[in-house]
């Protein structure tokens, strides 16, 4: 939906777009920023709000900061601040958006809207989390701003969606210590590997992960020796996930040492299904609706009959 909701918003808009001018020659590589021209700051906000419906990003965030910069002590300031947290995610400069948002933060903590700065704010490190080949700081930071969401505002769409990623998350994040421990087997260390797989199953034991860790460990465990810890592991894979292909596979180890575990292979389907990890903008929130359009114009006074 149209950000520009009211007629009188369409009107100014078309006459600021002919007023607008812009700096910089044309041999000049840098982003050419806006004139300093005082504009009414309706007109500036109206501007602004028209670049997001077209996706220009970084033409919304310069209308935004003018909007800061020729009115900061405004309510059209404080809500400028937002709108270029928003614009600058979708641009993916994560790194303004951050810095927005922390400034809001920072600016309006008791705000109602400040939820939304914290959100965009989590949405931003969610979006850099790469593969569980690389470093995963960004993992990291990620868990722990959209946690912090799910308890400032429990019952927001924010914490909806929060919750959400937040499995994602722990589902890569316990990829990354399989990724791990599949290396450590390669390599011989049977018990670093180890401590990698009880991660996985103590911390991430609601992951997709949970039946191959189990699996890993009634693996290593044999290699090791310790057929007591191989029979504790595959029993608990065997209640937990009978049906899984990863129980059959140890259900066929632990048998083949002449081993009997007491739950017999349910057929040979995945227990629990991976939660595909997906960056897609368009199922992020957008700023709260009600901030879109700008405040409404002081009622006229009253004259004196």
């Amino acid at each position: 939906m149209s950000l520009l909701r009211n007629p009188w918003a369409r009107t100014a808009l078309v006459a600021l777009m002919a007023a607008v001018a812009l700096t910089g020659c044309a041999g000049n590589k840098k982003k050419p920023r806006l004139a300093y021209e005082e504009r009414p700051v309706e007109l500036l906000y109206a501007t602004g709000a028209d670049r997001l419906d077209r996706g220009q990003w970084s033409q919304a965030v310069d209308y935004f900061q003018e909007v800061e910069r020729q009115h900061p002590y405004s309510e059209w300031s404080r809500r400028a601040i937002l709108m270029q947290a928003y614009a600058h995610y979708q641009g993916n400069n994560y790194p303004e958006a951050v810095a927005d948002a922390d400034r809001f933060i920072s600016l309006y903590p008791g705000n109602a809207t400040a939820a939304y700065a914290y959100y965009i704010k989590a949405i931003c490190y969610f979006e850099q989390i790469v593969d569980v080949g690389r470093d995963q700081a960004a993992t990291g930071q990620a868990l722990a701003a959209l946690s912090d969401v799910t308890q400032r505002y429990p019952r927001t769409e924010y914490a909806a969606d929060a919750r959400l990623k937040i499995d994602m998350v722990n589902d890569q994040l316990a990829g990354k210590e399989m990724t791990i421990g599949r290396w450590y087997m390669r390599q011989g260390d049977t018990l670093a590997a180890i401590g990698r797989f009880k991660t996985v199953v103590d911390r991430y034991q609601t992951t997709s992960h949970t039946p191959e860790a189990l699996y890993r460990l009634v693996e290593s465990y044999m290699t090791l020796g310790l057929v007591e810890e191989a029979k504790r592991n595959g029993a608990v894979l065997g209640f937990n996930y009978p049906g899984d292909v990863w129980y059959s596979d140890a259900y066929r180890l632990l048998t083949s040492r002449g081993l009997r575990p007491a739950t017999e292979p349910g057929g040979e389907r995945r227990g629990m299904m991976r939660i595909p990890f997906l960056h897609r903008k368009s199922e992020t929130v957008r700023p709260p609706a009600e901030r879109l359009a700008p405040p409404p114009a002081s009622p006229t006074p009253t004259q004196p009959n």
